[in-house]
């Protein structure tokens, strides 16, 4: 009897799915990969590029006391020594006696027994493996924990006598802080105010994945709100709101598979009074993909001890003096975007259906001409794709296969309606417009096609 072929997880049905269509390709895959790297195809790329704007729409430009930046990748040394990462941005690990891999000890611990230990010592990490006899996943022993520094080191300069060590920034937020003064007076800003970043973070990871949930190079979408030390706690709850607001409101994740959990005190990183992540629930369970972070003064302070910078604020109106506290919010993009392909994959009879919210989708419509040898389908499909254009559409032209093949395509990478020109067009001026989600269709004039759509 043969055997049946193993059920895919619904990550391995993405993982197909985005590199059958463009959406993520393995780095370097002609030379075998890269672990924990990928690049974003033709609609990945489109696909983030919405999330950046939209993000950026809802979180700067709508906003009167918050304003951008675009920081460079590589800072001064200092700044890692100041924020704490050179001698605190560690997780620990442990190493496979026999085979020599290694693992962060937290995920083998979490993976064999189900218990959150992050944050946990090397002795008490210690102690439970060896209590509960953990091995490793090829089931051998393991070392002791030991602690791996994240950072990703480069060397500066232009011979090797020169050459100095420096960091790929492990976080965006660092420059927002280290430019609190600049930006503060240049545009000139009265707390509460905040600064936000999009931009590319590294960090060492001893483990990667699934798929690319957990990666060395991802991009986050950081916002650092500047208050003063009493309005903290409300800042911190209102940003909680915001955040799950956004979420469902706006890119339409599911509500119920979202979910806040407060960090214990162990969890927290050592910058952060308190901490709440925003989790999802994957097919691989619930996972962070978003933090609110209360960091109190933290930056400030440090950034004021190590750079010799005096960042106290003072009130006009009140005269009162103070170190602003900063409550930060930070998303994941990369992650996010995982998030939507998740949420959004569904399984409907005979076809795969991303049903994207129109905003997020790599294309908000597809233009088909009826048959592609036809001169005059393709003249007037041609009239109508530049039409949609002009409207500021990202639209798709397709015009291979049958009608409904090309359906089922646009279905399965989110596009949320189709045009088609048929030869009652030519006869009419009317198209039909089919939904991707109901597989409707409805016959308008081309001059109504776009508040059809």
């Amino acid at each position: 009897m043969q055997n049946q072929k193993k059920e895919q997880t619904l990550t391995q049905k993405v993982q197909s799915l985005a590199k059958r269509r463009g959406f993520v390709f393995q780095s370097s895959e002609i030379y075998g990969g890269f672990e924990a790297t990928y690049d974003f195809g033709p609609l990945g790329a489109e696909m983030l590029r919405n999330l950046r704007n939209l993000w950026w729409k809802e979180f700067v430009h709508r906003q009167k006391n918050i304003v951008g930046l675009d920081s460079a990748i590589i800072s001064h040394p200092r700044v890692w020594d100041a924020s704490g990462h050179t001698e605190s941005f560690a997780d620990a690990m442990v190493e496979d006696l026999k085979t020599h891999k290694r693992y962060r000890a937290d995920h083998i611990i979490e993976s064999a027994i189900g218990e959150n230990v992050d944050g946990y010592d090397l002795k008490e990490l210690d102690k439970i493996i060896e209590d509960n006899k953990i091995l490793s996943p090829d089931g051998n022993k393991l070392s002791k924990a030991k602690y791996f520094n994240q950072l990703v080191e480069v060397k500066i300069g232009t011979t090797e006598e020169t050459k100095s060590t420096a960091y790929l920034r492990g976080e965006t937020c660092q420059p927002i802080f280290y430019n609190f003064q600049l930006v503060k007076d240049s545009m000139r800003l009265k707390i509460p105010f905040g600064i936000a970043q999009i931009g590319k973070a590294f960090r060492n990871e001893i483990k990667v994945g699934p798929y690319f949930f957990r990666t060395r190079e991802f991009e986050q979408m950081e916002l650092e709100m500047y208050v003063n030390p009493k309005d903290a706690d409300e800042y911190f709850e209102e940003f909680k709101k915001w955040s799950i607001k956004w979420l469902t409101e706006e890119l339409g994740i599911t509500k119920d598979k979202l979910r806040l959990r407060d960090q214990e005190f162990k969890e927290r990183a050592h910058y952060n009074k308190v901490a709440t992540d925003v989790e999802y629930e994957f097919d691989f369970g619930w996972k962070e993909f978003q933090g609110i972070h209360n960091r109190g003064n933290w930056d400030l302070t440090r950034h004021g001890e190590y750079s010799g910078v005096d960042f106290t604020y003072k009130d006009d109106k009140t005269g009162e003096e103070y170190i602003p506290n900063v409550v930060e919010y930070s998303i994941g993009l990369n992650r996010l975007m995982f998030v939507l392909l998740q949420d959004s994959y569904v399984e409907e009879d005979d076809r795969v259906v991303l049903k994207l919210d129109k905003k997020i989708a790599p294309y908000q419509v597809a233009v088909f001409p009826l048959m592609k040898n036809k001169p005059e389908l393709v003249a007037k499909a041609d009239e109508v794709y530049k039409m949609l254009v002009e409207k500021d559409l990202n639209v798709a032209w397709d015009e291979r296969g049958n009608v409904g093949k090309r359906y089922y395509s646009q279905d399965e990478i989110g596009t949320p309606k189709c045009v088609t020109i048929d030869y009652t067009t030519l006869e009419d001026n009317t198209v039909t417009i089919r939904d991707r989600d109901t597989k409707e269709q409805i016959r308008v004039k081309i001059d109504e096609i776009y508040e059809n759509l």
